[in-house]
């Protein structure tokens, strides 16, 4: 055994037995490579990570591979779920030299801890070409290794004005997203998507929430019928296509094809919790838009199956839901998913003839070595959904019998709050009281897990736990970000004012320790952490948006619900910084995008004071057309929109506000909703 084996990670722990000599990263591995003169090697993965597994067996099993890197390297070993922030340094550095990035992620570096040289899966044939041709240059062009890595290490540490001409620094206000900016960016998003098949006009291909999330907020006051059909088109075929799990519920990562049908199969979190929300909104938008009852009725489906899912496989007994299930089991990708057409006649005897012709299903196998793919191309009839509901319960018990898939059971504070935030809208938007309680259990185990209190009473949050331990490594950006916007939306579903507190002492701690003053936007990591070479931002979103447009998106509605005005000028001065790039490019900034349409929209404030507040407030969210801010008590109240609004005659009184601006209290709900619709 190696050194990891003393590591709680899983994935680390899955290269424990490994003959090479890894090193967890750490002073320890650091110290010895300056000492011993020797390249460093990182290795990063995670535990779900299909290729990662493929080289771990080809080249790090290996004895004679080992003992090349052994002898001429300082082997270190990363997951990047504990250390997205080594991760994104290094990726950084993959792409400067101009190759594709990706996991495995192997970077060589200098005794400084300076990257040269790195690439992504290699098989052991080249793996053992790249050892023995790095070590050979090392010995006779070390300055010339060295060179590169100091020009690499320069890149990584450039700011964002310095790497991207389009970054604004002078500008504070940004007006948000006009109507014709709005139309400007659905024209260049229209231009990628794939009319056919939904998504993106490429392969593979990834969900991508936050861009589907952005067209939905912009078509509540966009009327744009070819995007609406376009979102529903792709929303469809995400629900309907090999990467959701029909059996079980949840989706995998990605579609290894253009038409969605045969997924990478490992499931993350975070991509879970995003398209719980994202699902539950679209529903709310067909009810309140005269929608496709049989597109909701889809919806609605898969956003209960997956969170049926999380309960059942997911949840940790401290009440935190595990970070991902692998994409292989008994070492063959996809296997615990996938069936032979002899199952399923044996199983489903006289359903299979009509299943199979669902789902496509033949001898030869609809995927690959005669194995098929559960995966279908039109939404079902009402017959056809009977028969695919007792399909899937005669096929769930016998597929849970089968080897499961491995479980990486880091319970991540972002990926969580990620989820929170999805269990949150589906209660706000099915009105279901087990979802409510749910979501009201996941932000009671964020609060307990991840918040740390210092002795002067400031609050702020670790990055993960791990069996029942909570690590050593700081919370980062996104860690903040996500909780903040996840407690500011649990406030408003349960009036509870512990987590706008929460979430305001949280963003406190992120003004004071990771905003960078010179550009306006904030540090992924705190200014109390570790120092590494390179202390970066976030600013493009991904599969996951970037930390710091959740950040501003949160703040704004922090600031909404506290009446901070400083928190609303930060968001909007954290867009005006970005507005250009997304003009410019926003597939990679719909997140931002979404937090310019919520500056330029009317702010409507409902406060409801009274012994019903709860009750009238769900009346209200039933009937309503229009995007509110809602908060409530049943007697007094510190936050500022409550402050003076309650009488003694055991009356609810609803305050319809703009801006903070409130017109007359009324008592019944019909005449709020009456003032709503006439701001």
């Amino acid at each position: 055994m190696n050194r990891l084996q003393y590591q709680s990670s899983p994935y680390l722990k899955q290269h424990e037995n490994n003959p090479v000599d890894w090193y967890p990263w750490g002073e320890e591995a650091l110290q010895k490579a300056r000492n011993e003169d020797k390249v460093i090697l990182v290795s990063i993965g995670y535990s779900s990570c299909h290729w990662c597994h493929v080289m771990a067996h080809e080249c790090f099993e290996n004895e004679q591979l080992a003992t090349i890197m052994n002898e001429h390297f300082v082997n270190i070993k990363i997951d990047r779920e504990e250390r997205p922030d080594i991760d994104s340094i290094y990726m950084d550095a993959l792409h400067a030299m101009g190759i594709r990035g990706g996991w495995p992620l192997n970077v060589f570096l200098m005794p400084d801890a300076k990257p040269f040289y790195g690439g992504t899966y290699f098989p052991p044939k080249n793996w053992q070409n790249i050892l023995l041709g790095i070590q050979n240059a090392f010995k006779t062009d070390r300055e010339k290794l060295q060179e590169s890595a100091d020009k690499f290490a320069q890149g990584i540490n450039a700011t964002v004005s310095q790497k991207t001409p389009l970054f604004d620094l002078s500008t504070k206000k940004s007006g948000g997203l006009n109507p014709e900016e709005t139309e400007a960016i659905f024209e260049n998003l229209y231009a990628q998507l794939d009319p056919e098949d939904g998504g993106f006009n490429r392969a593979p291909k990834f969900p991508m929430p936050s861009v589907w999330q952005f067209i939905l907020n912009a078509l509540k006051d966009t009327k744009d019928p070819q995007m609406q059909l376009q979102l529903e088109h792709t929303l469809n075929r995400i629900a309907l296509g090999g990467i959701f799990d029909h059996i079980a519920g949840g989706w995998t990562r990605y579609s290894t094809d253009a038409q969605w049908k045969v997924p990478h199969f490992e499931k993350m979190l975070y991509d879970n919790g995003q398209l719980i929300e994202l699902y539950s909104g679209m529903i709310e938008f067909l009810q309140k838009n005269g929608g496709s009852a049989e597109n909701q009725k889809l919806y609605l489906w898969a956003v209960e199956k997956s969170i049926d899912w999380l309960q059942e496989e997911m949840k940790s007994n401290e009440g935190g839901y595990f970070a991902a299930l692998d994409a292989d089991s008994e070492g063959e990708e996809g296997k615990y998913y996938i069936w032979q057409s002899a199952e399923i006649d044996s199983i489903l005897a006289d359903k299979s003839h009509k299943f199979s012709n669902l789902y496509e299903f033949s001898f030869h196998g609809n995927w690959e070595h005669g194995n098929n793919v559960l995966h279908l191309e039109t939404l079902p009839s009402e017959e056809e959904w009977q028969l695919l509901e007792e399909s899937w319960q005669l096929l769930k018990p016998v597929r849970s019998q089968r080897i499961k898939p491995g479980l990486d059971n880091k319970l991540i504070c972002s990926w969580n709050a990620l989820l929170l935030s999805g269990l949150i809208n589906a209660a706000r938007v099915t009105f279901r009281t087990e979802y409510t309680q749910m979501s009201s259990e996941l932000g009671d185990f964020i609060a307990d897990a991840f918040i740390q209190e210092s002795e002067e009473g400031v609050l702020c949050l670790n990055h993960l736990k791990f069996e029942g331990k909570p690590s050593e490594i700081f919370g980062f950006l996104d860690d903040y970000a996500t909780v903040i916007k996840a407690f500011t939306e649990l406030y408003q579903l349960t009036f509870k004012k512990k987590w706008l507190h929460r979430a305001d002492s949280l963003a406190d701690y992120v003004l004071h320790n990771f905003f960078d003053p010179e550009e306006g936007l904030f540090y992924y990591t705190d200014s109390q952490a570790e120092e590494l070479i390179a202390r970066k931002k976030e600013v493009y979103d991904n599969v996951i948006p970037a930390s710091n447009s959740i950040l501003a998106n949160a703040l704004f509605d922090l600031g909404v619900l506290l009446s901070k005005e400083d928190y609303k000028e930060l968001a909007d001065s954290m867009f005006a910084k970005v507005k250009k790039m997304t003009m410019a490019e926003p597939g990679f900034m719909t997140n931002w995008a979404s937090v310019g349409l919520k500056l330029q929209k009317q702010v409507i404030e409902v406060a409801i004071a009274g012994p019903d507040y709860l009750e009238v407030k769900q009346k209200l969210a039933k009937e309503l057309k229009k995007e509110v801010y809602f908060c409530g008590a049943k007697e007094g109240s510190s936050l500022p929109l409550l402050q003076e609004r309650f009488k003694n005659d055991r009356k609810t009184y609803i305050y319809v506000c703009e801006n903070q601006a409130c017109q007359l209290p009324v008592t019944d709900v019909n005449d709020a909703l009456e003032q709503i619709n006439e701001l």
